[in-house]
C-alpha cells in the first residue's frame, strides 16, 4: 500500500505494508515520477482535495482555480498515469468527490467536485470495458483537518474507507457514505427551484 502526500515525511504510518510516497496531483512529473515508483498499483484512491469555498463569480479566480487543479484535472492526471497498469490487473479508480458536488453550496469547492463527478462517470464509461472499476464516493462532512472550522456532524473517517473497501468488493460504482449524501442524491430528480427553493429568494 502506497500512503501518497506532497511531504511523504507527514505520513505517520505504523504498519510495514504501508510505503509512503511523494505526489504532488497538480505536478505533471510528480504524478509521472509516482506512477513509475508504485507501478504494481491495482486500486488508485484519488482523494487529495482543497476547499477554499470562494465564488465562483469573483473576479480574481485564482481560487477557482486552484481548485480545479487539485480536485479535478489532478484525479484525471493520475487516472491516465496509472491507467495501463489498472487495465492490466482489471483494477479500480476511486474517486472520493462530495455530497457538495450535487448541492452547489460549496461555491467553488461545489463546482470542482461536481466537475469530478461527471468525470468519474466518463472515466467508468472508458476503463469498464477493459474491466477497470471506478467508483465515485459522496459524502457530508468528515472529522478531517478540512473540517475543522465546521460546527456540524461529522462522519468519522474510518467509517468512510470500510464503506468504500466494501463498495469497491461489492462492485459498485457508487458509495453514498453517509445520510447527508443518501439525502441529497435522492432529490436530483427534481427541478433546481425545489431542491434549492430553501435558499432562494421567495419571488
Amino acid at each position: 500500500m502506497y500512503a501518497a502526500a506532497r511531504d511523504p515525511r507527514s505520513v505517520s504510518a505504523t504498519d510495514s505494508r504501508v510505503h509512503p510516497l511523494q505526489l504532488d496531483v497538480t505536478d505533471a512529473r510528480s504524478v509521472a515520477e509516482a506512477a513509475a515508483a508504485a507501478s504494481d498499483v491495482s486500486i488508485l484512491v484519488n482523494n487529495a482535495g482543497i476547499s477554499l469555498v470562494a465564488s465562483p463569480l469573483e473576479g480574481d479566480d485564482s481560487a477557482l482555480r486552484r481548485e480545479f487543479e487539485t480536485n479535478f484535472f489532478g484525479p484525471l492526471a493520475l487516472a491516465s498515469a496509472f491507467r495501463d497498469g489498472l487495465v492490466e490487473r482489471s483494477g479500480a479508480v476511486v474517486n472520493v468527490a462530495s455530497a457538495l458536488a450535487w448541492l452547489a453550496l460549496g461555491g467553488s469547492y461545489s463546482a470542482s467536485k461536481a466537475a469530478l463527478w461527471s468525470a468519474t462517470d466518463s472515466m467508468r464509461v472508458e476503463l469498464a470495458p477493459h474491466g477497470v472499476q471506478v467508483v465515485g464516493v459522496y459524502m457530508g462532512y468528515v472529522d478531517t483537518d478540512m473540517a475543522t472550522g465546521v460546527d456540524a456532524p461529522k462522519a468519522d473517517p474510518a467509517d468512510i474507507v470500510r464503506q468504500v473497501l466494501d463498495g469497491v468488493e461489492s462492485g459498485h460504482t457508487e458509495v453514498l457514505a453517509d445520510e447527508t449524501a443518501r439525502q441529497v442524491r435522492s432529490s436530483l430528480h427534481l427541478p433546481a427551484s425545489e431542491r434549492y427553493a430553501s435558499f432562494l429568494p421567495v419571488v
